[in-house]
């Protein structure tokens, strides 16, 4: 399977394309990002969004997606992953109504899920690493992600997602993290999203 990444990974370089992947925690926000830029940039949604966690169970991939900032032309293909966790126990998903063999068989979806998303590291040009800003920051799966990226070195711009929301402290994030490139948005209205198109082309 990670062969098949890398050729993929080629295959969009060769067009002159990077490879944007979005990473975070189950219902940080990243497929409701990852819609906010496909549906500014072409005009359509990139996948389902669900109070249930690990609704995206496997990368989905937006292929040749341009933005156009500040006279800049980027090609991109954007990568909504699998959320990442350290534990994921069947029995969260009945409270929310699943059967006990839904249950099961989406946990074993979404382990298999973040395998698919770590193994994605290796071929990410740039990585948005969305945080829920309504959480504490100091989170070890948020830990885990940043130290991979680091260890790859892959550039990694911190979002801290839902500031439309009234507990939303995304200072806690900038203040945990000083040494990275932060941006404080709403996927879900929109709010600020220029302010990473402007992270994103700078990047670039």
């Amino acid at each position: 399977m990670t062969d098949w990444f890398s050729k993929v990974a080629a295959a969009f370089r060769r067009n002159g394309e990077f490879t944007l992947g979005i990473y975070g925690s189950p219902n940080a926000g990243k497929t409701t990002l990852a819609n906010r830029i496909c549906t500014d940039w072409i005009g359509k949604e990139a996948g389902k969004t669900s109070s249930i966690p690990h609704e995206t169970r496997t990368a989905n991939v937006v292929e040749h997606l341009e933005m156009h900032y500040n006279g800049k032309r980027l090609r991109m293909n954007v990568v909504d992953m699998p959320g990442i966790s350290s534990k994921i126990d069947y029995k969260v998903f009945l409270k929310h109504g699943l059967s006990s063999e839904e249950a099961i068989e989406r946990a074993k979806e979404a382990t298999r899920g973040v395998i698919e998303a770590i193994q994605w590291l290796d071929n990410v040009d740039l990585a948005l690493t969305i945080f829920d800003a309504t959480k504490v920051p100091f989170d070890q799966v948020n830990l885990v992600i940043l130290g991979n990226l680091r260890a790859k070195n892959i550039p990694n711009i911190i979002v801290a997602n839902k500031i439309d929301l009234p507990k939303s402290r995304p200072k806690l994030v900038f203040d945990a993290f000083p040494d990275h490139k932060s941006v404080a948005i709403s996927a879900l209205t929109g709010e600020n999203v220029e302010e990473l198109y402007r992270l994103v082309a700078e990047s670039r």
